[in-house]
């Protein structure tokens, strides 16, 4: 036998290479394989998809057998194709849609029956959707308007005559059955219009359902958000928190060293307080300075003042008078002229 190296080097990567996608394929694959794969496939037709997805439980009797693999269109109608484990069903067997959790997730019930294997796709007509309240809504209407309360006031009121002879408890429930006619005669349009506005609140949800789904999208993003904001706000309160320890044990190990510092504090606080009953007092004796020089400037842009005794004594020579203003004593308010 050839060593491998002896051998042709291009024939050799190629079967390598021929060797990984064969692999790679097989492990994609696997579950489809009739040997080694994990199940077996079924489909089936239902009117409506009802929010079923590929990869949703598919169960027989609550128990999970497979999941859906693919959901898809086919004409007016939805085609599910599924994988059971393990396990073959009959060709009348039942599928419904049914809903698992209150969040609308969905799953495949199977209802296995018959004593050949499916092979053919479930039809429609043994297929069901989850119950849908604005359409039992409406069929509520549509039942209830082919309804004729008067033939079924009628009705009661027969009946009780027909059974007035009966025994008293009987003759009590017939008494109540003609009083019911009579509330329903009576309430008829009140029932009529009661049922056709829920039919038109169904409408209403139902032409809105994205703009709820939209909201309900929208309450989520703004608890997303305040969760986002309770942890910054937490890390906010840590960090405070951190922060004081931190000034408490700076404070308790500089208490002595902060002590002289603290005292030259309240000395030279005291020292102002001394200076500032100086400053007020010194601003009180210069009160009269301020009026005399304010006198002296305010009639124009000069200095005025007069000198009181600068020339000798008034000469009074008969008729003739030299120097005859005397001097004015000063007055309080800064001086006179």
């Amino acid at each position: 036998m050839k060593p491998l190296r002896a051998r042709n080097q291009v024939t050799v990567g190629l079967v390598t290479i021929a060797l990984l996608v064969l692999g790679t394929l097989t492990a994609f694959s696997a579950k489809d394989l009739p040997l080694i794969g994990s199940g077996n496939s079924y489909s089936a037709y239902v009117a409506e998809s009802a929010g079923l997805d590929a990869g949703n439980e598919v169960q027989i009797a609550g128990v999970k057998v497979g999941e859906v693999d693919e959901v898809s269109l086919d004409g007016n109608r939805v085609l599910v194709k599924f994988t059971v484990d393990g396990r073959e069903i009959g060709d009348r067997t039942r599928a419904d849609i049914q809903i698992k959790t209150l969040l609308g997730e969905k799953f495949l019930g199977l209802r296995p029956a018959g004593d050949e294997e499916l092979s053919e796709p479930i039809p429609v007509s043994s297929t069901t959707s989850p119950f849908d309240i604005p359409d039992a809504i409406d069929q509520l209407t549509k039942t209830t308007g082919q309804l004729d309360s008067t033939k079924l006031a009628e009705s009661f009121r027969v009946m009780s005559d027909t059974m007035s002879g009966a025994p008293q408890h009987m003759d009590k429930a017939v008494n109540g059955l003609s009083q019911l006619s009579q509330t329903i005669a009576s309430r008829d349009q009140q029932l009529a219009d009661l049922v056709h506005n829920a039919s038109n609140v169904s409408g209403i949800v139902a032409d809105r359902d994205q703009q709820v789904s939209k909201l309900v999208s929208d309450g989520n993003l703004l608890l997303s958000e305040v969760q986002t904001r309770k942890k910054a706000i937490s890390g906010l309160l840590v960090g405070t928190e951190n922060l004081s320890n931190q000034l408490r044990g700076l404070v308790a190990d500089n208490q002595e060293q902060m002590r002289p510092a603290l005292e030259q504090l309240d000395q030279l606080t005291a020292m102002l307080q001394r200076n500032q009953d100086n400053l007020n007092k010194a601003i009180g004796a210069l009160q009269p300075y301020v009026r005399g020089f304010n006198n002296t400037i305010s009639n124009g842009r000069w200095f005025e003042g007069y000198f009181c005794g600068l020339l000798p004594p008034p000469i009074h020579a008969g008729p003739i008078q030299t120097n005859t203003p005397e001097c004015e004593i000063p007055v309080d308010d800064g001086g006179g002229r």
